[in-house]
Parts: C-alpha cells; sequence; structure tokens
C-alpha cells in the first residue's frame, strides 16, 4: 500500500508521456488531513534542481497538502525557465486538488539539463488527479521509478504511547497508527542525500517540529550512510507529511523509532536494486574514537573502486581495505588494525590473519568489518561492487 497505508492519504500514478518508453512517470500523494503537518530534508548539493529550490521555501512553515513528482527529467541546470516549471507544476497541483501552490511539493528526477515537457506535465497531473484513491499507493511509487528495476516500499505501525513499532514491506493500517513510504533510486548513490525521491506518510498525530526531529535523526543513520558510488545528485528529497487522522498522538522516541525503521528498509531496497550490482556490503566500523571517525573510515572503504572490483570477483583483498583506512585522518595504530570479511579474521594486528580462501563470497551479501581498536564508536555504511553492467548502464544513461 505504500504512501497509502496511512489513513488520510491518496495518491495516484500515470503515464504522461515525459519518457518516451511510455511508462509512468508522474505521481501524486496527497494530505487529505486533518492536519497537513510536514518535514523535509534535501540534497547538500551545492547545483540544486529547480523543484529543490521550490520545495525547501514551501516547507519553510512545516506544512503541506500534497507532493506532485515526475521521472524522466530532472529539471536541474535548465535556468530560470526550470524554476518557472517547477512553480507551474506546484500551481496545477493546486488547481487541480483546490489548494494554495505553496501546499504542493515538487520533486523531479531523470537526466540532468533537459528541459520538462510542460505540456505533458500539466496534463498528466490533470489526469493523475483524477485518479487519486486511497488504493494508488504502489501506482505512485511505479511511476517515479527511472533506472530502477522494482518499486520500492515500506510500512509501520504502532499502537499508540505505550507499542513499539513494527516495520516491513506490510501490513496495512491497524486500529493504531501507520507510517509508509516509497523511495526510488538505483544509481548516484552517495550521502547527502543518495539520488533519491522518498515520500514518507503517516497517520499519527505529530507536530511538524516533531516530524522534523524524527526525519532528520533518521536520515543521518540511513539515507545519509548508502554510498553507492560516490555520486551526489542535484535531486535528492525526503518528505515526511502527517495527516492526524488516526487521532493518536505517538510517544516521540516510539514515533522516531518508527521513522528509522521505514528509512532504513527503504535505504537498504536503494542498495539492493543498484544499478548492475551482484554483491551488497555493509562496512561496519567499530572501535572508534569517534562516530565520525567511524563514518569517514566507513565512506573511505565503500568508496575504494580497487576493493569494489576485487568484492566483484569474489576476492577477499583485505590489503584495500586497510588502503583505504588509511587515506582518512581517523585515530587508528596501523599495526593494531583487524578486518573481517563475511566473519572470518583475514587481517589481525594490521598483518595477515586467516587464510582468505576461508572467505566464502559466493552469495549476494558482503560484510566487511573493521575494528579500530581506539575507541567505543561505530558506524555503518552500505554499498555494492562495482560492476561492468554498472559501467555500461552510466555510458548508456543519456540514449
Amino acid at each position: 500500500m505504500s504512501v497509502t497505508a496511512a489513513r488520510g492519504f491518496t495518491a495516484s500514478g500515470v503515464s504522461a508521456g515525459i519518457k518516451d518508453s511510455g511508462a509512468p512517470d508522474l505521481a501524486l500523494v496527497v494530505n487529505r488531513g486533518p492536519s497537513y503537518a510536514a518535514a523535509a530534508v534535501f540534497t547538500s548539493n551545492r547545483v540544486q534542481a529547480a523543484p529543490v529550490r521550490w520545495s525547501r521555501r514551501v516547507i519553510g512553515d512545516g506544512a503541506l497538502a500534497a507532493v506532485v513528482l515526475n521521472s524522466g527529467g530532472a529539471n536541474a541546470c535548465t535556468g530560470p525557465a526550470g524554476e518557472d516549471d517547477a512553480r507551474a507544476m506546484a500551481e496545477r497541483t493546486a488547481r487541480a486538488l483546490r489548494v494554495e501552490a505553496e501546499q504542493v511539493a515538487v520533486c523531479s528526477t531523470g537526466l540532468i539539463g533537459v528541459p520538462l515537457p510542460m505540456d505533458r506535465v500539466t496534463a498528466g497531473i490533470d489526469a493523475a488527479a483524477a485518479e487519486l484513491s486511497e488504493d494508488g499507493g504502489e501506482a505512485a511509487a511505479i511511476a517515479i521509478k527511472t533506472t530502477d528495476s522494482v518499486h520500492k516500499t515500506a510500512v509501520a505501525s504502532g499502537s499508540g504511547p505505550d507499542s513499539g513499532p513494527r516495520s516491513g514491506s506490510g501490513p496495512g493500517p491497524g486500529p493504531g497508527w501507520t507510517m509508509g513510504g516509497m523511495a526510488k533510486g538505483a544509481g548516484m548513490l552517495a550521502p547527502g542525500l543518495a539520488t533519491m525521491l522518498v515520500v514518507l506518510t503517516t497517520d499519527a498525530d505529530v507536530s511538524a517540529p516533531t516530524l522534523d526531529s524524527a526525519l532528520r535523526q533518521a536520515v543521518r543513520t540511513t539515507f545519509d550512510r548508502v554510498d553507492s558510488d560516490g555520486c551526489m545528485s542535484t535531486n535528492d528529497t525526503v518528505l515526511l507529511l502527517a495527516s492526524g487522522a488516526s487521532g493518536v498522538r505517538p510517544d516521540p522516541a516510539e514515533f522516531a523509532e518508527a521513522v528509522h525503521d521505514v528509512c532504513l528498509d527503504l535505504a537498504l531496497r536503494l542498495v539492493a536494486d543498484a544499478e548492475g550490482a551482484s554483491k551488497e556490503i555493509e562496512v561496519r566500523v567499530v572501535g572508534a574514537a569517534s562516530e565520525q571517525d567511524a563514518v569517514t573510515v566507513g565512506r573511505s572503504i565503500a568508496r575504494n573502486n580497487l576493493l569494489k572490483c576485487a568484492l566483484h570477483g569474489e576476492d577477499p583483498n583485505w590489503g584495500r581495505v586497510l588502503s583505504a583506512i588509511g587515506t582518512t585522518s581517523a585515530v587508528f595504530d596501523p599495526d593494531r588494525l583487524d578486518v573481517s570479511i563475511n566473519g572470518v579474521r583475514v587481517c589481525r594486528d594490521g598483518a595477515a590473519g586467516e587464510p582468505r580462501d576461508k572467505v566464502d563470497l559466493s552469495g549476494r551479501a558482503v560484510t566487511v568489518t573493521v575494528d579500530l581498536r581506539s575507541g567505543d564508536a561505530s558506524a555503518t555504511i552500505w554499498t555494492n561492487d562495482l560492476t561492468a553492467a554498472y559501467v555500461h548502464e552510466n555510458s548508456a544513461y543519456s540514449s
């Protein structure tokens, strides 16, 4: 059910003709209230798409009635005309829904530098508005795909202040409160955020400041730690909308946990669907002097193309792990580093450990654990291997 798992929301996805393939490419997510609280996190790339600039402005008052999203074109680096197009998308959506344009966030994804076919976009918005449904969440998730091979959804729920959240791809809403989410993204995944559009919805009665705090806390340790290829997008957006339709005001800590769980679920789905990937790699850094040290080391390992190629070839080349660690400013003693790959400690005290032929890399899941032996902090970064299929897909992306 995706973003319509939560009560008070409708959604739709249609084929507007933005994509030459005729595949679905325009989605609406609408908050029917009674509350319209919202929060958002955007890319930290200094080059930001027109939809990001528009959405940054309208989220300022902590309220949204709707989100319009398109795939097939990023509307990034399109100059003043692109700014006008983003506003036009909000205005057309507002007119169709009888709300104010400043209550509508805009998200776009696709090729950079190409203007959107606005006649098709605006007609698609009208068509999507006519198809809005409480069962439209899946259609919306499908419509925002670009190079994604699958659409990505997640759901969590809670019964009130004394219950714990339950997360996953189902089930639907229960008697308490529910959170639903959808995401797109399969490449250009790097911190701040990944190249993704994410919409989260909840029928919990939560204020905008509480939404903002929970979302930022969750994004910091989920989406911001997905690092597929070290490339940061211009369009990244994560939105969280609350309708309050359940009438349940959850405990803030419980709610924050649910936001984290849904974000983590979707983040891992992004990595699993990374372009051309044959391995899903979890880089765990423990024993760090600080969390920042752990993150820095994890990112360096995740971005090491030599290691990513080695793991693709099922070679547990721990020397490339140590080489990546050594490029950082983290606190560590090179002669006290330990590295395990899929549970086998192949490096002990900065030198060879157990025989590397004990490491089984035949499966898709790979875990690289690094112990810096310098403190108690830790962090996890998620990445994937580097394959010929990734190179092919990105060499032909604009064709």
